[in-house]
């Protein structure tokens, strides 16, 4: 009989969901729109046939990234998405049957990866009104610990942590032998950031996405960022050719017109006060905290209005969790396509 890694053949899975091509989409998380068709158009139209026949090079890249958050290129690994990123931070830092701990819940990949790798995830749930326990989470860092997650703002929920909370949770992380990991996905809906941590710290490695403000989710494109032996051992895990040609040049080419990633930011803003202040007129339960995502409280049935909702070609989130089982999360963008939710929101209910 061959042999199977009994870890990912014991490994439950749940994959996205396929066929969502040409739907209305506000269950990922996505810019439902995406970038301005001008600057596609216009970055496409570098790819001729030899860009596609040469092998990626990040280091232009990693340059302009490195100058965008006021770092060097030392401090910085591109991978193919930050969900790559956390597999091979684990993969490095973290020992068969160490814990790792995070708040619940959380984006699904933490516990999957850790299934899959022998590790222990140790989750700290989210306290009844959503807030971060962060005194929960320092009692759950102990000498077992090797990793200790944490999502800035937090995902599913949107709630972020201060630099000073930042700070006592990498300490107890460095006093256990452990890395802090601050994966900060929905950052620049926040605009705070624990990135002064890595140069406090010699055990904080943050991560980030090309996937959600910048709208690439499907170029794959993530960067992580830390001290520079940190980052040597983590390119170390990494093939030789980690990140595509195409995702290194549109994020090399958003990086040059900061102006569009402010429009982005603001088209967000705009487009989720709307929706919130939209439905809460309408007599719904809606809350928002940071992250391009807002949950509501449906009225009648979440499973019978999801599926009124998917046929009219509509996606939305919803969850099993008991803290957030009476509520669809929505992904947000700009104004004009949360119109086109919301309507489409207040027919299905009505149906």
């Amino acid at each position: 009989m061959y042999y199977v890694n009994p870890y990912i053949r014991d490994c439950v899975r749940v994959f996205p969901e396929q066929g969502r091509y040409g739907c209305k989409r506000y269950d990922m998380n996505e810019n439902p729109e995406g970038l301005p068709k001008e600057f596609v158009d216009r970055v496409l139209g570098e790819i001729t046939p030899e860009f596609l026949a040469t092998y990626p090079e990040p280091d232009p890249f990693l340059e302009k990234y490195a100058a965008h958050i006021g770092m060097k290129k030392e401090n910085l690994c591109a991978t193919n998405g930050s969900d790559m990123a956390l597999r091979f931070i684990l993969e490095v830092f973290a020992r068969e049957g160490g814990d790792v701990v995070t708040v619940a819940p959380s984006f699904e990949m933490y516990w999957v990866n850790c299934s899959m790798l022998g590790l222990c995830h140790v989750p700290v749930d989210l306290e009844p009104d959503f807030t971060v326990p962060v005194e929960k989470l320092l009692a759950a860092v102990t000498e077992k610990a090797d990793v200790v997650a944490i999502l800035n703002p937090n995902n599913p929920v949107g709630r972020g942590y201060s630099l000073e909370e930042g700070r006592r949770l990498a300490r107890k992380a460095r006093e256990c032998g452990a890395i802090l990991l601050v994966d900060e996905a929905y950052h620049y809906f926040q605009r705070e950031t624990l990135l002064p941590l890595v140069e406090e710290f010699d055990n904080v490695v943050v991560m980030r996405t090309f996937s959600k403000v910048f709208s690439l989710a499907s170029l794959r494109l993530g960067v992580a960022i830390s001290n520079p032996t940190l980052i040597s051992y983590l390119k170390k895990a990494t093939p030789s050719f980690e990140v595509n040609a195409v995702a290194l040049l549109f994020g090399e080419r958003i990086l040059e017109e900061p102006e569009m990633l402010e429009e982005l930011i603001q088209k967000e803003a705009e487009g989720k006060a709307y929706a919130v202040e939209t439905l809460r007129e309408k007599g719904y339960e809606a809350f928002a905290e940071a992250g391009n995502f807002i949950f509501v409280r449906p009225k009648g049935s979440i499973p019978e209005l999801k599926e009124r909702l998917n046929r009219r070609g509509v996606l939305v989130k919803s969850y099993g969790n008991r803290l957030l089982k009476d509520y669809l999360r929505i992904s947000t963008g700009s104004r004009e396509a949360m119109e086109r939710y919301i309507k489409e929101f207040l027919e299905a209910e009505e149906e």
